[in-house]
């Protein structure tokens, strides 16, 4: 390969030319003992970031990274199979999916629940943190800077998990019993998405639509698969000891769906409502001409993408499931820094006391 050849693909990728020396990490202190993180894809490496800088301490490092192989693996899949590797300077960390709920019922669950030195988010996935109802509303603050609540969040995601319990149910019992095929994704996600939101009363319109919806395709689902009823009954208590109520099924549904079809339809109806707010608001202000016209772009330039903001949300820590995960993170420190040094760092901070 010729000289000049080389020297375009090191133009191109410099991140793959072996003309240029790529920076090294910073050396571990020698009081602390380097722990690396992996976690399934490169999207999760700032959420777990998020989680493991509350457990800054003088004696652990955490480095978080997707597994470092040759093929550039990613994935649960992956992260699974690097089980027996987990140790306390080599930590798994995963989206629950379905694992939590079904609680040792597949090979998977019992294979994630049984590794204590693999994290799990208890939620389906990292998406439905981000997605936390009592976070949206700064959510919508920081992306149109206007703090004027004409939503509740709260109130309309507890009145959307109830309306779809029951196609969630037929959806996770199925994927239990490993025949999705009755209720597949696709189906799923066809059922419980928003196509819009109308804000007045709270969304009762939106609500309304999504309801006879949904009561449809569950009519249908009983109907042709009425022996499945009872035996759902039974996997919905199961649930329910698992945390799972009708208000809260957002939090257990498939993440991508909760995002993209749901909270970003509900993110962008309402932002661009607090928009249109602020816009009125400078254009009746006493202010004209050129004042008026850098009023209106020193607003507009203050925007945020929706999206960009709800992928940056952290306020989702209050979370019962969020605590849950944090408890975890506090007995594998306890085990490994023992019970003094939990204390000197931490304090009455511990959620888990020993």
């Amino acid at each position: 390969m010729s000289r000049k050849f080389v020297d375009k693909l090191g133009r191109l990728n410099p991140f793959g030319s072996r003309c240029k020396e790529l920076p090294k990490a910073l050396p571990v202190h020698s009081s602390q003992r380097l722990v690396r993180v992996f976690v399934e894809g490169y999207e999760d490496v700032a959420f777990w970031r998020g989680v493991f800088d509350r457990f800054t301490n003088p004696y652990l490092r955490f480095e978080i990274s997707v597994p470092s192989r040759e093929d550039l693996p990613k994935g649960k899949k992956v992260l699974l199979r690097m089980i027996p590797q987990a140790s306390d300077e080599l930590l798994l960390c995963v989206d629950s999916d379905f694992d939590y709920l079904f609680h040792n019922s597949t090979e998977q669950s019992r294979e994630l629940l049984s590794c204590d030195r693999m994290f799990h988010t208890y939620a389906y996935a990292t998406e439905n943190y981000l997605c936390y109802a009592p976070s949206l509303h700064n959510v919508c603050v920081r992306a149109t800077k206007n703090d004027t609540r004409i939503f509740d969040f709260e109130r309309f995601m507890a009145d959307y998990s109830r309306i779809i319990y029951p196609l969630f149910l037929w959806y996770a019992y199925s994927a239990q019993q490993e025949s999705e095929h009755i209720f597949t994704l696709a189906d799923f996600r066809a059922s419980v998405r928003l196509n819009f939101l109308e804000i007045e009363h709270n969304g009762l319109r939106t609500l309304a639509w999504l309801r006879r919806n949904v009561a449809r395709r569950d009519q249908a689902l009983r109907e042709r698969h009425a022996e499945m009823i009872e035996p759902k009954r039974a996997f919905a208590e199961k649930l329910f000891r698992r945390g799972v109520t009708p208000e809260n099924t957002y939090l257990f549904m498939h993440g991508h769906t909760l995002m993209d079809n749901v909270v970003i339809v509900l993110l962008n109806t309402v932002c661009e409502k607090l928009r249109e707010l602020s816009i009125a608001k400078i254009t009746a202000s006493s202010k004209k001409g050129v004042a008026l016209k850098n009023e209106m772009s020193n607003y507009t330039n203050s925007l945020r993408s929706i999206r960009d903001v709800l992928l940056d949300n952290e306020n989702y820590t209050d979370c019962f499931l969020f605590r849950r995960l944090q408890c975890d993170i506090e007995r594998y420190l306890l085990s490994v820094l023992g019970e003094k040094r939990m204390r000197e760092v931490f304090g009455d901070a511990m959620i888990v006391r020993p």
